[in-house]
Protein backbone atom coordinates (compact mmCIF):
# COMPACT_ATOMS: atom_id res chain seq x y z
CA UNK A 1 0.00 0.00 0.00
CA UNK A 2 2.72 2.47 0.93
CA UNK A 3 4.56 1.82 -2.46
CA UNK A 4 0.93 2.49 -4.19
CA UNK A 5 0.75 5.72 -2.12
CA UNK A 6 4.20 6.54 -3.32
CA UNK A 7 3.55 5.75 -7.07
CA UNK A 8 0.14 7.66 -6.81
CA UNK A 9 1.68 10.94 -5.13
CA UNK A 10 4.37 10.50 -8.43
CA UNK A 11 1.46 9.82 -10.60
CA UNK A 12 -0.82 13.26 -10.13
CA UNK A 13 2.40 15.17 -9.72
CA UNK A 14 3.52 14.66 -12.94
CA UNK A 15 0.16 14.94 -14.43
CA UNK A 16 -0.20 18.61 -13.06
CA UNK A 17 3.12 19.26 -14.15
CA UNK A 18 2.25 18.05 -17.74
CA UNK A 19 -1.02 20.19 -17.16
CA UNK A 20 0.87 23.39 -16.41
CA UNK A 21 3.35 22.81 -18.88
CA UNK A 22 1.45 22.41 -22.26
CA UNK A 23 -0.71 25.33 -20.65
CA UNK A 24 2.68 27.42 -20.76
CA UNK A 25 3.69 25.99 -24.00
CA UNK A 26 0.29 26.65 -25.48
CA UNK A 27 0.79 30.12 -24.18
CA UNK A 28 4.27 30.90 -25.29
CA UNK A 29 3.27 29.92 -28.56
CA UNK A 30 0.67 32.24 -29.18
CA UNK A 31 3.25 34.88 -27.86
CA UNK A 32 5.73 33.47 -30.70
CA UNK A 33 3.33 34.05 -33.12
CA UNK A 34 2.19 37.44 -31.92
CA UNK A 35 6.12 38.95 -32.13
CA UNK A 36 6.61 36.98 -35.45
CA UNK A 37 3.67 39.51 -36.97
CA UNK A 38 5.10 42.44 -34.84
CA UNK A 39 8.45 41.40 -36.73
CA UNK A 40 7.22 41.04 -40.27
CA UNK A 41 4.96 44.49 -39.45
CA UNK A 42 8.47 46.37 -38.93
CA UNK A 43 10.03 45.25 -41.98
CA UNK A 44 7.12 46.51 -43.81
CA UNK A 45 7.27 49.89 -42.46
CA UNK A 46 7.51 52.72 -44.81
CA UNK A 47 6.96 56.18 -42.62
CA UNK A 48 7.83 56.88 -39.46
CA UNK A 49 4.09 57.02 -38.27
CA UNK A 50 3.76 53.17 -39.02
CA UNK A 51 6.97 52.81 -36.69
CA UNK A 52 5.34 54.86 -34.27
CA UNK A 53 2.22 53.36 -34.35
CA UNK A 54 3.51 49.93 -34.19
CA UNK A 55 5.71 51.02 -30.81
CA UNK A 56 2.56 52.12 -29.43
CA UNK A 57 1.53 49.00 -29.44
CA UNK A 58 4.35 47.59 -27.92
CA UNK A 59 3.84 50.27 -25.23
CA UNK A 60 0.46 49.20 -24.32
CA UNK A 61 1.32 45.47 -24.45
CA UNK A 62 3.96 45.52 -22.36
CA UNK A 63 7.11 45.54 -24.23
CA UNK A 64 8.24 48.01 -24.30
CA UNK A 65 8.84 50.02 -20.97
CA UNK A 66 8.27 54.29 -20.95
CA UNK A 67 10.41 56.41 -18.51
CA UNK A 68 8.20 59.26 -19.66
CA UNK A 69 6.14 61.04 -17.20
CA UNK A 70 3.86 61.61 -19.91
CA UNK A 71 0.68 59.39 -20.14
CA UNK A 72 -0.50 57.08 -22.78
CA UNK A 73 -3.32 59.28 -23.35
CA UNK A 74 -1.04 62.68 -24.00
CA UNK A 75 1.43 60.52 -26.37
CA UNK A 76 -1.46 59.53 -28.32
CA UNK A 77 -2.62 62.89 -28.81
CA UNK A 78 0.48 63.99 -30.38
CA UNK A 79 0.58 60.79 -32.86
CA UNK A 80 -0.65 61.07 -36.24
CA UNK A 81 -2.74 57.89 -37.39
CA UNK A 82 -1.99 56.60 -40.32
CA UNK A 83 -4.35 54.76 -43.07
CA UNK A 84 -4.86 51.11 -44.35
CA UNK A 85 -3.94 50.52 -47.94
CA UNK A 86 -6.19 50.45 -50.42
CA UNK A 87 -6.71 49.16 -53.99
CA UNK A 88 -9.17 48.79 -56.46
CA UNK A 89 -9.88 45.84 -58.01
CA UNK A 90 -9.79 45.56 -62.20
CA UNK A 91 -13.90 44.99 -61.42
CA UNK A 92 -14.21 48.00 -59.22
CA UNK A 93 -14.12 46.04 -55.60
CA UNK A 94 -12.34 48.03 -52.78
CA UNK A 95 -9.91 46.24 -50.89
CA UNK A 96 -8.10 47.00 -47.70
CA UNK A 97 -4.63 45.79 -45.98
CA UNK A 98 -3.79 46.76 -42.75
CA UNK A 99 -0.14 47.85 -42.29
CA UNK A 100 -0.28 47.11 -38.76
CA UNK A 101 -1.75 45.16 -35.60
CA UNK A 102 -4.04 47.47 -34.88
CA UNK A 103 -5.28 48.67 -37.91
CA UNK A 104 -6.20 44.35 -38.89
CA UNK A 105 -8.15 44.79 -36.00
CA UNK A 106 -9.60 47.96 -36.71
CA UNK A 107 -10.35 46.85 -39.92
CA UNK A 108 -11.70 43.15 -39.40
CA UNK A 109 -13.83 44.25 -35.86
CA UNK A 110 -14.95 47.49 -37.02
CA UNK A 111 -14.05 48.67 -40.55
CA UNK A 112 -16.03 46.12 -42.49
CA UNK A 113 -19.45 44.54 -42.10
CA UNK A 114 -20.42 40.91 -41.87
CA UNK A 115 -20.92 40.62 -45.49
CA UNK A 116 -17.93 41.82 -46.52
CA UNK A 117 -14.29 39.05 -47.51
CA UNK A 118 -12.00 38.32 -45.30
CA UNK A 119 -7.95 37.43 -46.45
CA UNK A 120 -4.93 36.06 -44.96
CA UNK A 121 -1.78 33.82 -45.22
CA UNK A 122 -2.73 30.43 -43.74
CA UNK A 123 -0.60 29.93 -40.71
CA UNK A 124 2.11 32.45 -40.83
CA UNK A 125 2.22 36.56 -40.21
CA UNK A 126 1.17 38.46 -42.54
CA UNK A 127 -1.79 41.77 -43.19
CA UNK A 128 -5.62 40.87 -43.18
CA UNK A 129 -7.02 41.94 -46.18
CA UNK A 130 -10.43 43.40 -46.73
CA UNK A 131 -12.89 42.98 -50.01
CA UNK A 132 -15.82 45.79 -49.50
CA UNK A 133 -18.70 43.65 -51.21
CA UNK A 134 -21.46 46.02 -51.21
CA UNK A 135 -24.00 43.42 -50.79
CA UNK A 136 -22.45 41.87 -54.08
CA UNK A 137 -20.86 38.69 -55.05
CA UNK A 138 -17.48 38.46 -55.63
CA UNK A 139 -15.80 37.80 -58.52
CA UNK A 140 -13.16 35.04 -58.90
CA UNK A 141 -10.82 37.55 -60.79
CA UNK A 142 -11.18 39.99 -57.99
CA UNK A 143 -10.51 37.28 -55.20
CA UNK A 144 -7.64 35.97 -56.69
CA UNK A 145 -5.86 39.47 -57.14
CA UNK A 146 -6.80 40.08 -52.89
CA UNK A 147 -5.51 36.94 -52.28
CA UNK A 148 -2.54 38.00 -54.17
CA UNK A 149 -2.48 41.57 -52.32
CA UNK A 150 -2.82 39.90 -49.06
CA UNK A 151 0.31 37.06 -50.23
CA UNK A 152 2.43 40.00 -50.85
CA UNK A 153 1.66 41.68 -47.09
CA UNK A 154 2.85 38.58 -45.76
CA UNK A 155 6.23 37.01 -44.83
CA UNK A 156 5.60 34.70 -47.74
CA UNK A 157 5.81 37.82 -50.43
CA UNK A 158 8.93 35.62 -51.88
CA UNK A 159 7.46 32.42 -52.14
CA UNK A 160 5.43 30.51 -55.07
CA UNK A 161 1.89 28.64 -54.78
CA UNK A 162 1.14 30.79 -51.22
CA UNK A 163 -2.04 28.94 -49.56
CA UNK A 164 -4.70 32.14 -48.77
CA UNK A 165 -7.99 31.69 -46.36
CA UNK A 166 -11.01 33.72 -47.18
CA UNK A 167 -14.56 33.70 -45.47
CA UNK A 168 -16.88 36.46 -44.75
CA UNK A 169 -15.91 38.60 -42.02
CA UNK A 170 -19.24 37.09 -40.09
CA UNK A 171 -16.83 34.00 -39.58
CA UNK A 172 -13.75 35.77 -38.32
CA UNK A 173 -13.48 36.30 -34.27
CA UNK A 174 -11.44 37.78 -31.65
CA UNK A 175 -10.74 35.41 -28.54
CA UNK A 176 -11.16 36.72 -25.29
CA UNK A 177 -7.61 38.37 -24.09
CA UNK A 178 -6.16 38.06 -27.67
CA UNK A 179 -3.69 40.36 -28.92
CA UNK A 180 -3.80 42.96 -31.42
CA UNK A 181 -4.48 41.20 -34.60
CA UNK A 182 -5.05 38.13 -33.56
CA UNK A 183 -7.87 36.47 -35.11
CA UNK A 184 -9.99 32.79 -35.38
CA UNK A 185 -12.24 31.95 -38.20
CA UNK A 186 -13.93 29.39 -39.49
CA UNK A 187 -16.22 28.33 -42.32
CA UNK A 188 -13.24 29.16 -44.70
CA UNK A 189 -11.85 28.02 -48.45
CA UNK A 190 -8.11 28.28 -49.39
CA UNK A 191 -6.84 29.69 -52.70
CA UNK A 192 -2.79 29.37 -53.81
CA UNK A 193 -1.57 32.28 -55.67
CA UNK A 194 1.78 33.46 -56.22
CA UNK A 195 2.49 36.88 -54.92
CA UNK A 196 3.52 39.67 -57.51
CA UNK A 197 4.21 43.11 -56.91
Amino acid sequence: QENAQIYFKRYNKAKSAFYNASRQLKKTMQELDYLESVSHLLNSCSTMTELEEIREELIEQGYIAIKSKKTNREQKKKTSVSSPLHYKSTDGFDIYVGKNNKQNDFLTLKFSGSRDMWLHVRNMPGSHTIIKCHKKDVPESTLLEAASIAAWHSKALRSSNVPVDYTLVKHVKKPNNAKPGMVIYENFKTIFVTPDE
